[in-house]
């Protein structure tokens, strides 16, 4: 198995954080070259792109994906680090009982669009050097800067148990004090955080009890793989079976084809003239400024560049050079 190149969709299972992936994976693919796209809290699952080879040059690309998760929090109590496995801060009781249906779903979709969160003590953002879940495993707590983040779709969802269709399922809607929910999000949103203000609103408390990641951008979780089936499928398929080439992530993007006395240029990340390329559907009806993927005639793709219509040219934006 030679250097592989390409993304990797892994479902990852609880109590592992998103190192250990790439740890793991470095044993499973024999290379050190491996990088994630994102932490994802230890006590959450699923989907977790991982970049091999030159692919980790899309790393900070990924990570500004939106995001869909599937998520269930618990009224009635809040915790230091805003999910269960927390020590307990403070316990309602049975104060949640006295809230509606309504009450709830207005409460939770009064969420929807932009709006500032400030970042839980228990996460992995820096301040002066240190992780901030560093310091509250040390007992210290800091002011956080809020942040603007934005919530794109968010609903409440019935049970898992619960029937799909008629009476029983509306029934069964709203199982206290657990409740499920959607949500897909900007990049920097805390699901953690969501529901303990959610709790806040609802003047109850409320903690994350269980969190799936179900998609990063356009990797979904029926696609993802557990560490132990990127194994399996390395002993017998091999790996590249399930790697997604880098230009996947670009498809959205026109291709060029790189002519012969492009590929001096083209080799060292050079701007190229468009006199030496050649697009789907020409250049003519492209806007200026236009991201292209770039391949030469074999068809290796050599990265993404931005068409520059003034001076004629394309100029290298992102390089994932072969080799």
């Amino acid at each position: 198995m030679g250097v592989l190149n390409g993304i990797l969709i892994i479902r990852k299972e609880q109590n592992f954080t998103s190192n250990d992936v790439v740890a793991k994976l470095r044993g499973i693919c024999r290379q050190k070259k491996i990088g994630h796209t994102g932490t994802l809290d230890p006590n959450a699952t699923g989907v977790l792109p991982v970049c091999l080879g030159n692919a980790t040059r899309l790393c900070d690309m990924l990570t500004d994906r939106s995001k869909e998760y599937i998520a269930e929090f618990t009224l009635g109590l809040t915790t230091d680090t805003q999910d269960i496995w927390g020590k307990v801060l403070t316990d309602s009781g049975d104060k949640w009982r006295e809230l509606s249906r309504e009450t709830i779903e207005e409460a939770v979709l009064s969420f929807l669009g932009k709006q500032m969160q400030v970042p839980p003590m228990y996460s992995a953002l820096k301040v002066n050097g240190k992780r901030l879940y560093e310091l509250a495993r040390a007992g210290t707590t800091i002011e956080r800067a809020a942040r603007e983040i934005e919530i794109e779709e968010l609903e409440l969802l019935p049970p898992e148990s619960c029937p799909d269709t008629g009476e029983s399922r509306a029934a069964c809607f709203l199982a206290l004090p657990k409740m499920r929910m959607r949500v897909v999000c900007s990049k920097g949103t805390y699901i953690r955080t969501l529901c303990q203000d959610i709790g806040d609103k609802l003047g109850c408390g409320a903690v994350m009890s269980s969190l799936v990641r179900t998609r990063v951008g356009s990797f979904y979780l029926e696609d993802a793989r557990t560490l132990s089936e990127v194994e399996e499928i390395r002993d017998n398929e091999g790996i590249e079976k399930i790697l997604l080439p880098v230009d996947h992530c670009f498809s959205a993007y026109p291709a060029v084809k790189a002519g012969e006395e492009a590929l001096r240029f083209l080799r060292n990340g050079n701007e190229l003239k468009l006199s030496m390329t050649e697009a789907e559907g020409g250049f003519e009806d492209m806007p200026d400024k236009t991201p292209c993927r770039i391949y030469d005639e074999e068809g290796q793709f050599y990265g993404v560049y931005v068409l520059q219509k003034g001076s004629g040219r394309l100029r290298p934006f992102k390089m994932f050079l072969p080799g």
